[in-house]
This record gives C-alpha cells, structure tokens and sequence, in this order.
C-alpha cells in the first residue's frame, strides 16, 4: 500500500464508523508515511471529534509505592529487580491524605485524580480504605481513576458502585514483545480484566509504552490490541520510556522522539474519539516534541511534578507551553 493509498484509505474513515478491524500491515503503512502526511491525516481526525487547541489534565499520585511482586522491565516499584532502584516500599495512604492531595489537584486545574498502587491486585482487606477514596474524591467534584493491577469480578463490581469512573490497565507492548519485558503476569491476564472494566460499565484506560527496545512492528501490534476491543478505550496513555537505575531497561537505546509523536498520530487515526494522553517521559523528549504530539492529535496530559516514581514536568512549565501554543486546560 503506497502513501497516498493510505492517505485516501484515512480519508474514508472520516466518513464511516469507528473502526475495530485493523490489521497490523495497515498500522505498519500509516507509521511509514511521509511525517507531514501523517502528522496532517492524523490532525483532520482529531479536529473531527476534539477541541485542538484545548487539553484535558489528569493528575497521578501513588497511593501505595514499591514492593511490588511483578517483575515488568521498565518499573522502579519492582521487588524482583536484583540490582534494586533504591525504592522504598509504603503501605497503602491514608484515605484523607488522598483526598487533600486531589483538592490541591483540583485547585492546580487538574480535572480527573488517578490513583496507583504497585501490586498484582488488591486484596479485599484493601477494598474498603479503596472505595472511601473513590468516594471521598469524587464528592470534590472530579473524574475518579484507579490503577490496582488485575481485578476479580467482585472488586470490579464494588469499584463500579462506589462511582469509579475510569480504570487503568496497560497492554505496555505488542502481544509478541510482550514475554520480554514481564514474566509475572500473561498478556491475557490483562485483557481479561479490561473486560471486567468494561462489562461493569467503568471506563477503560490502557495505551502502552515505547522505547523498551521494541520493533516497529512491536508499536503497531501495541496499537492494534486497543483499537480493536470492542469498545476503543476512553483514554489511551501513550508512554516513551524513563529509562530507571536498577531496572533491566535502565540501558536501553532511546527512542528516537519522531518515533514517539509518529505513535500519537497514529493512535489518534485508529482510535479518533479517545483521548489520546501524553503520559511519561515528556520531560526527556522537550517542548518542541511535545507542541508536535498535540499536533498530531493528543488531547490530555498527565500533570504534575510526579508521575508515580519518576519526574514530570512542572505545572508552571505545562502552563508556560500552554501559553505559548494558544492551549487552554479542559473544563
């Protein structure tokens, strides 16, 4: 398939449904276009269903740090990794410290709070101090997001009712990279509990990570898995890799940042209504990469000095940006 086949094949999907039949050839097609076709393809599709010059802000704390039982290649909060990262494990936060740290949040122009925990998945003992934060979060008025690890249909269910509105659960990478980078948990393990998320009527946050030392191929098999659920995810958080002391990947070449923005842009045209978020890593790629990943279609940011365990930019720096490409935060 030659570019302008490609271009006029993107063309088409502006004028039908969302599509969920992607096949990696095509996904393979797209990231070889010239940049600027992509870049202007992946632009038209954004304008169709989202304000370009508005960004949504979610803010991330870790609600329990380290200690972690999976062995997943890029994370600091790994107890497997041998060398260690000099992480210290917590216990789960307090629930009216996740609170107040969600009106400061909100006071910084945050409109959804995500909470992390570093295990394979809660235990119930953990499941009510869990709910109270989901409720005592949203009584301030904003989107509520939980990433826990694998969920039952029991906790799925209680997370539901407490008022969750979004569930985090990465894919990270392709099906076929997959092995590489964790050992701890299958691929499968992790689409079962989007289909957990989705059939309680949570909202579904997964994307992935890029720069583990992945192919081509690899970025567009990772791209494939969401976009062809059967509902697209609400938010697909895009990751370039924080390459951590202490972690296998801590030595890995780094991406190249055209790399990266060619995955925002091609996220955007598989999946055009999601919300397409800079995730970790904007402080290594800079500004100028990250004006063109707006450009080529990301709508939402992870904001915030601290995302989990590794640095983000800082909130006076995102508004200088936003100011200097005419962006205003999502009300």
């Amino acid at each position: 398939m030659n570019a302008s086949t490609v271009v006029t094949a993107v063309s088409d999907t502006l004028n039908s449904e969302t599509r969920h039949d992607w096949d990696k050839r095509e996904i393979l097609d797209l990231f070889t276009l010239p940049f600027m076709d992509l870049v202007f393809e992946a632009q038209r599709v954004h304008r169709l269903y989202h304000d370009p010059n508005t960004v949504q802000l979610s803010q991330l704390i870790s609600i329990k740090t380290g200690g972690c039982a999976e062995d997943c290649g890029y994370c600091s909060q790994s107890a497997k990794h041998k060398k260690g990262t000099g992480l210290d494990a917590t216990k789960l936060m307090e629930v009216q410290r996740v609170v107040d740290a969600a009106k400061q949040a909100k006071a910084g122009g945050a409109t959804r709070y995500c909470m992390g925990a570093a295990w394979t998945a809660p235990k119930d003992r953990d499941m009510d101090q869990l709910l109270a934060m989901v409720e005592g979060v949203k009584e301030l008025g904003l989107e509520t997001c939980m990433t826990l690890g694998m969920l039952d249909d029991h906790q799925t269910k209680q997370l539901a009712t407490a008022g969750l509105d979004y569930y985090n659960h990465n894919i990270d990478t392709s099906e076929e990279f997959y092995s590489k980078i964790i050992s701890t948990r299958t691929y499968q393990d992790r689409l079962d509990t989007l289909a957990r998320v989705r059939a309680e009527g949570i909202n579904v946050c997964s994307g992935g990570i890029v720069g583990m030392g992945e192919s081509p191929e690899d970025r567009a098999g990772m791209l494939l898995t969401p976009a062809n659920l059967p509902e697209h995810p609400q938010s697909v958080p895009i990751n370039m890799l924080v390459a951590v002391p202490g972690t296998p990947l801590e030595n890995v070449e780094k991406l190249d940042p055209f790399e990266f923005i060619r995955t925002i842009a091609v996220a955007r045209i598989m999946m055009p209504k999601s919300e397409i978020r800079l995730s970790a890593g904007r402080q290594e790629i800079g500004e100028e990469a990250q004006a063109l990943c707006f450009l080529a279609g990301a709508s939402s940011i992870f904001y915030g000095e601290q995302l989990l365990t590794t640095p983000n930019p800082a909130n006076n720096k995102d508004m200088a940006l936003f100011e200097k490409l005419g962006l205003t935060p999502a009300q």
